[in-house]
């Protein structure tokens, strides 16, 4: 087997530094707490994962050969990246009731638990494994990118495996690596900086996901 390991390690890092929808899950994930922003991405590499399952059976090669399949997976992550921005606004403009008004009391006169559900790891894993799962472009890069590191020797399934595993393996390092960072700016910004954060990843989401439904 003849690989291109290090033109296919190059490939990988520059499509990891290139921010997308998965880069916003994990460090609006790791802004609220480093343990969230893991789960998130190891939700994003369980994601690539599929993407790695189909694309080594066939299945990529038969729903991007499928108009509509193609176009119902695109529609579909889509409206899920809308929907995680339309979160994300609605999760500061709660902040920004929580901070104005005073805070409630219990019967005994001290501060009562904060309203509403909080975002647990499982919450965090789904959002990055869906966010992956439901991204086109993933699918594409298993498809058409991958396979081109595949040497002629040997089986190209078996190297698309391996391909595979190598790519997650690399994120996995690259999203605790990010979370990690991501951590240290969260003690050194306030509530403010964060509830920002909160605004401008609402609105990026929308707008990754206009684009996502916009591409032919």
């Amino acid at each position: 087997m003849s690989v291109d390991l290090t033109g296919f390690l190059a490939v990988v890092l520059l499509a990891y530094l290139i921010p997308g929808p998965d880069f916003l899950v994990v460090v609006r994930a790791a802004a609220r707490r480093p343990a969230l922003g893991r789960a998130a991405g190891l939700g994003a590499q369980a994601g690539l994962c599929v993407h790695m399952c189909a694309a080594a059976l066939g299945l990529s090669a038969v729903a991007t050969r499928s108009a509509l399949a193609f176009t119902v997976i695109k529609l579909a992550g889509a409206a899920y990246l809308v929907f995680l921005g339309v979160r994300a606004l609605l999760d500061a403009r709660r902040r920004d009731h929580d901070r104005s008004a005073p805070p409630p009391r219990t019967a005994v006169g001290g501060p009562a638990a904060a309203p509403g559900r909080q975002l647990t790891r499982r919450d965090s894993f789904l959002q990055g494994f869906l966010t992956n799962v439901l991204n086109p472009k993933a699918a594409l890069f298993f498809l058409s990118v991958l396979p081109q590191f595949v040497g002629h020797g040997g089986s190209p399934t078996r190297q698309i495996f391996l391909l595979g595993v190598l790519d997650v393996a690399v994120g996995v390092v690259y999203w605790l690596a990010l979370v990690s960072v991501a951590g240290r700016l969260r003690t050194a910004f306030g509530p403010a900086c964060r509830r920002r954060w909160e605004l401008v990843s609402g609105w990026l989401f929308i707008a990754i996901g206009v684009g996502v439904a916009a591409t032919e």
